[in-house]
């Protein structure tokens, strides 16, 4: 029976399409096929830019005789988790439960009917550092299956039930108020790590969440010391090997807590957050690093992610031609070879490439520790490396156009490109939306994935409805724009007609209400390497509370502090974990603050809503239009003051006399 892949529209899986192993996606017709055969069923999850998934596959799924063995007694199942988050949340969880830990690739072992009864992540070929090899797990599951085969379904039928129990539980709600708030940055400030920046040890995450919270959380207390943790993280992340210092683009995390040696894939998610964490803090500060850093993140995101199609791509590999960090990492012999020995000998000491390197087999990654004395000749330098660069093999791309990380990317990009003047970031962000509007919603629904033009069948989960909403709705702030308004609430209003838990008030699943059925409906609560569902679904309703009309403006406040209270406990417990929510929350207690500017002279209404943008703190809902604009509820009764453009400026339900000019606007918005 010959492997289905090829006709997937997963890059992930397409990777698995010339597999010896017949692999299935996930399909009634493979859970079918498994109880026909009355075998069990290997489910392997990974992505595109996995480097352990890569090896994984070369090892194992390659190998004729490991696919023999798979195909002779089981029926395989390939997911691609970055396209079904859902199934990959569910058997995540299991595998946590039984291992203590979790990773990609996911190795786990179904019952015909789905339920887990071993689960593990990366096996070798080889039995080493006290791991099976893969064939040995393969033995041993059949044996177990064949030979004990009650016990293997009662135990993975007790897993599934723990599971689903499990995923029903919620938090006890709190209210995340000031109290709450303080206490969290304090928690931050203790588990701040002074020497690198950033929270805990290795391997470390670009906390990006959390460092929207803190900037917040100065904006609003006037407290020095969230600002000093940002600024610290920033610049240190910014000038380690995790940043790519010749075309701009961060790396997914850090192996070292010193931001050296990157693990060198690039996601969509990782720079989208980024890229507005960085802009927020040169708006603020007026920081050039920050600046910089936003500007180069911005190029990476339009020149190697953005699609013919107009949305931005998933990642770029961690690999390239099975090596990790080929592309990125320089002797000091490849600098000279590139450069001349006087150049090369002057990029290796700026770029602290050494004789015995910084990452492996005697490379270095590019650090630039500090700015260059002549940043003439460094320029020059750049460029002439970007050049020799290019011309080594480069990583693959994945092109697969995710529903929920592009609308991170239209946030980063629409507020960054409004804050710093670069209106062509601000259409890249409507373009990219357009895209998702156009292709990804089908029959009234969101779909979570596209390819190349063609949408794909898995069906969004509440990430990318909540994440697209937060996109139009700062599209419709960064252009006045009120179809932008319109569609942003409209995907509000389907998830909270469709992921809505109706046992706990405030409480969302990932998954809507009439999804595929798996073993439990997944829920998370915790901010990881992007913002959890209901996190940003939270943000997303502050943000419509003041952007609706009076009809629904309340019913979305509402939804928003009982969707803010179900984490209050999480945020309490662990901030680390909460940065999406205690970014919402800061918003939430200060008003939000609001900024509507009227003027029938765009040069005018336009320099009042520069101003704004400038001064008003992180969470400002600043819009501009001619007065009574159709569609546009904020600025609405908002007249012209003595036929000059005004600011009209509003703090949760109470509103200061308008402003004319921008030394009065930025006046009041200091206060």
């Amino acid at each position: 029976m010959p492997n289905r892949l090829a006709a997937a529209t997963s890059p992930y899986l397409l990777q698995h399409a010339d597999n010896p192993i017949e692999w299935w996606e996930w399909s009634d017709e493979a859970f079918a096929e498994a109880a026909r055969r009355d075998v069990p069923i290997l489910l392997s999850v990974g992505y595109a830019a996995c480097h352990w998934c890569h090896v994984m596959a070369h090892e194992s799924f390659e190998d004729a005789a490991t696919a023999a063995q798979v195909n002779a007694d089981f029926v395989a199942i390939k997911v691609d988790r970055e396209e079904r988050p859902d199934i990959d949340a569910v058997y995540m969880t299991a595998t946590q439960a039984m291992t203590g830990q979790g990773g990609w690739p996911m190795t786990c072992f179904l019952t015909p009917v789905g339920e887990p009864f071993h689960c593990g992540t990366y096996y070798p070929s080889q039995p080493r550092h006290g791991l099976p090899s893969f064939r040995q797990l393969l033995d041993a599951v059949t044996t177990a299956w064949n030979d004990d085969r009650d016990r293997v379904r009662g135990a993975a039928g007790d897993m599934a039930a723990r599971l689903a129990e499990t995923a029903r539980a919620a938090l006890p709600p709190a209210v995340v108020g000031e109290g709450v708030l303080d206490d969290a940055a304090a928690g931050l400030a203790d588990a701040f790590d002074a020497q690198h920046g950033g929270f805990g040890g290795a391997p470390k995450f670009p906390p990006s969440m959390a460092l929207e919270f803190l900037l917040r959380h100065h904006e609003r207390t006037g407290s020095p010391r969230p600002l000093e943790l940002v600024a610290i993280t920033a610049e240190r992340m910014a000038r380690g090997g995790m940043y790519d210092q010749l075309a701009g683009g961060f790396a997914r995390y850090s192996v070292d807590a010193g931001w050296v040696v990157p693990h060198f894939e690039k996601m969509l998610y990782d720079n989208a957050l980024l890229l507005r964490a960085y802009a927020h803090l040169a708006r603020r500060t007026g920081s050039a690093l920050a600046r910089r850093v936003t500007e180069e993140t911005a190029a990476f995101l339009l020149r190697d992610l953005r699609t013919p199609e107009g949305g931005f791509a998933s990642a770029l590999d961690a690999d390239t031609e099975g090596v990790e960090g080929l592309t990125y990492a320089w002797t000091p012999a490849q600098l000279r070879e590139a450069l001349g020995d006087a150049d090369g000998a002057w990029a290796a000491e700026l770029l602290t490439v050494t004789d015995g390197g910084t990452f492996e087999h005697g490379m270095s990654t590019l650090q630039l520790l500090a700015d260059p004395a002549d940043p003439e000749r460094w320029a020059d330098v750049r460029s002439r490396l970007l050049t020799a660069r290019a011309a080594r093999p480069q990583p693959a791309r994945d092109d697969k156009v995710v529903t929920s990380w592009n609308g991170m990317a239209i946030v980063a990009l629409a507020e960054a490109g409004a804050a710093l003047g670069r209106p062509e970031w601000v259409v890249a962000a409507g373009e990219a939306a357009d895209l998702l509007l156009r292709l990804h919603v089908v029959d009234g629904r969101l779909r979570r994935s596209s390819r190349a033009g063609a949408v794909g069948v898995a069906a969004g989960v509440l990430e990318d409805h909540a994440l697209l909403a937060a996109g139009l709705l700062a599209l419709h702030q960064a252009t006045g724009d009120a179809a932008r308004l319109r569609a942003g609430l409209d995907l509000l209003d389907l998830a909270l007609a469709h992921f809505a838990d109706p046992d706990a008030p405030g409480a969302f699943f990932d998954t809507a209400d009439d999804a595929e059925q798996l073993l439990h409906r997944p829920r998370e609560i915790t901010d990881n390497a992007s913002p959890c569902g209901a996190s940003a679904l939270a943000d997303a309703l502050v943000t419509a509370s003041v952007l609706a009309g009076p009809d629904d403006a309340g019913r979305y406040r509402d939804a928003a502090e009982a969707a803010l209270a179900s984490a209050g406990t999480l945020a309490q417990r662990h901030p680390r974990f909460a940065g999406h929510w205690l970014t919402a929350a800061e918003a939430a207690v200060a008003g939000p603050l609001q900024v509507a500017v009227v003027g029938s002279s765009p040069t005018a209404r336009e320099a009042l809503v520069s101003a704004a943008r400038e001064a008003a703190t992180g969470g400002t809902v600043v819009v501009g239009g001619e007065p009574d604009a159709p569609g546009v509820p904020l600025l609405a009764d908002r007249p012209l003051v003595d036929d000059a453009a005004a600011a009209y400026v509003c703090r949760g339900f109470v509103c200061d006399r308008p402003v004319t000019t921008t030394d009065e606007l930025v006046a009041l918005l200091s206060t």
